[in-house]
């Protein structure tokens, strides 16, 4: 019995690129078909994600003509994540596989076939890895590796480079289901779930139309999310550093008598240990580490604040109207 596929495109506002992504992974899907790759049954499923534009209007279009072409329409904007999420738990009942991907089509299409190899093999997960990013500006290949070392050396264990571009089974998405968790971030928790898995690197395209969704301000929360959704390291640095303090100033304490008796005994003006300097030298790391015990609270915060949306338990995803 051949596998029957689906591939998951959470959208927002991609009314400039929408008709042609679909007409490319309509051939793309054909193909695969064709060469008895996957099902017949498989279908490409479009997750519009609150978008304010005529997004959902073409998808309704495209759903019409074909009926390959499926349609989610969340009830308003709840994020890329919990999109892409809704698309999978949609598609987790009625499909072997999944492959998501993003509708600009930057990610490369052709890697689907190396996918399915891999997962023929036994390969439970497979990932997509950006080898390059030439399509990308300076700032945005500077922002994405900055992204992915911050989650690294934060303790996220993501695969570097990698971002939605994934093949997942069946199987893998019944257990995900049992992650309850409100606070997702599907790069991390993915990984770990384990099963078998393997990595396929490609060169990352220029996008059909358009303009990237992920803006800095995005990129940030997102890098939040992954951090204070996969690891407890940035707590436990802040109590290194706060230990790391406390001993300074238990040596400071011995120290500092030590200065007032050089001031006493060199009171020229010119000396860096006159009282005016010496009022310097002790008030101005007073304010530096006032600062960074401010930050220290806010990623404090940042982990009270997810605890307590935890516990409301409020729905990831909100369906407004469905088209099979």
């Amino acid at each position: 019995m051949q596998n029957k596929l689906s591939l998951i495109i959470p959208c927002y506002n991609e009314e400039k690129v929408l008709n042609q992504s679909a007409k490319i992974l309509l051939a793309k899907i054909n193909n695969l078909i064709a060469n008895k790759k996957i099902s017949g049954d498989s279908k490409i499923i479009f997750v519009d994600d609150g978008s304010n534009d005529k997004t959902w209007e073409i998808i309704q279009n495209l759903n019409s003509q074909n009926k390959i072409f499926w349609g989610i329409k969340l009830s308003r904007n709840f994020g890329h994540q919990n999109a892409l999420l809704c698309g999978l738990m949609t598609a987790k009942n009625s499909f072997d596989i999944t492959i998501s991907l993003d509708a600009d089509l930057q990610d490369d299409i052709n890697l689907i076939d190396q996918m399915l190899e891999k997962y023929f093999l036994g390969n439970q997960i497979v990932y997509g890895v950006h080898d390059k990013r030439d399509s990308d500006s300076f700032f945005k290949k500077f922002t994405a590796q900055a992204f992915y070392k911050l989650l690294k050396f934060l303790g996220a264990d993501i695969i570097f480079n990698h971002a939605d571009f994934r093949l997942m089974s069946k199987k893998v998405l019944d257990e995900y289901q049992k992650f309850p968790e409100v606070n997702l971030f599907l790069r991390g928790t993915v990984k770990m779930l384990g099963f078998q898995s393997c990595i396929l690197k490609y060169e990352r395209k220029k996008r059909l139309a358009g303009a990237s969704k992920y803006n800095l301000k995005k990129m940030i929360a997102l890098a939040l999310d992954g951090i204070t959704s996969t690891s407890i390291k940035p707590v436990r640095l802040i109590t290194a550093f706060g230990f790391f303090i406390s001993f300074i100033s238990f040596l400071t304490f011995f120290v500092y008598p030590f200065l007032l008796i050089k001031i006493h005994y060199d009171p020229c003006e010119d000396s860096v240990f006159t009282p005016c300097y010496s009022l310097i030298f002790l008030y101005n790391p007073a304010f530096f580490f006032l600062g960074l015990l401010f930050i220290a609270l806010g990623i404090v915060g940042e982990y009270v604040a997810k605890t307590y949306l935890e516990t409301k338990k409020r729905p990831k995803f909100i369906i407004e109207d469905f088209l099979q």
